[in-house]
């Protein structure tokens, strides 16, 4: 299917399809198989939270948060409020529609303990810098003038998208296209890498409903984590010369990351 896209890309789509050799439904359905000790979705949000957390520095323990939400354990608040504001954000994409206005709410809810309720869910007017751990320079963000064209731009591609019949390739491929182009227009002051990967499951539960719950992608990066900020670092460090025609290995990570999971199931 041809696509008449903003600012998505698909141009490495048919080699990505060529690397995915093997059946995704098939994994998905022995994924989904597995015995899980509480509620499908309560299990999966849990892991979604503390992983994509982790990602960002916290130290919240799977098994702490567990047994926080579930077993009624207490723990200081400091330990669990941000993982748990997190849990509340992917409860909401559960029945809010994926659009702009929805994204934003997300982001209100999951950086309630992160940023200032004036920043929550709001685009920054600032430039942004991400640095690394040496406290260099790593990437250079879209400028603050042109954020809301930039979002306008994504959200009307993902709107395409969710208005076409996708196979699993492609809707496996557009939904890490999505995380990968969010992040580096990094629209917030902060909150901009737990959004990608929440909307990233977005995507994916818009087209394969309750099968995304399944999808451990932020455990999947969390494990690879040197892999998903060098793939994402490869593009470029300005927004304005970004190659996406290098993105492939990181648009592999959450579907190739289905047999690791099914193996550890």
């Amino acid at each position: 299917m041809a696509y008449s896209f903003h600012i998505l890309k698909s141009e490495i789509l048919e080699e990505f399809q060529e690397r995915v050799d093997f059946n995704v439904m098939e994994v998905l359905d022995k994924i989904q198989e597995a015995e899980l000790p509480t509620d499908h979705f309560d299990f999966y949000r849990s892991v979604s939270s503390v992983y994509s957390s982790r990602i960002e520095g916290e130290e919240i323990e799977f098994d702490s948060f567990f047994k926080h939400r579930f077993l009624n354990v207490e723990y200081n608040t400091d330990y669990t409020k941000r993982a748990d504001d997190l849990y509340s954000a992917y409860e909401f994409i559960d029945h809010a529609p994926l659009n702009l206005d929805n994204l934003k709410t997300a982001h209100g809810i999951l950086s309630t303990n992160i940023l200032p309720k004036k920043h929550q869910g709001k685009f920054r007017k600032n430039p942004m810098f991400v640095t690394n751990n040496q406290e260099r320079i790593e990437y250079v963000a879209a400028n603050h003038s042109v954020l809301e064209q930039e979002m306008q731009k994504l959200f009307s591609d993902i709107d395409q998208l969710l208005n076409s019949e996708l196979d699993l390739h492609e809707t496996f491929f557009f939904a890490s296209m999505i995380h990968l182009v969010f992040v580096k227009i990094h629209p917030f002051q902060d909150g901009n890498g737990r959004t990608a990967r929440l909307l990233e499951k977005w995507f994916l539960a818009s087209k394969l409903a309750e099968k995304a719950a399944s999808v451990q992608l932020e455990k999947n990066y969390y494990v690879h984590l040197a892999d998903y900020y060098g793939h994402i670092r490869k593009l470029g460090l300005e927004y304005e010369i970004l190659n996406y025609g290098l993105s492939l290995d990181f648009l592999l990570m959450t579907v190739v990351g289905l047999r690791t999971q099914l193996d550890n199931e």
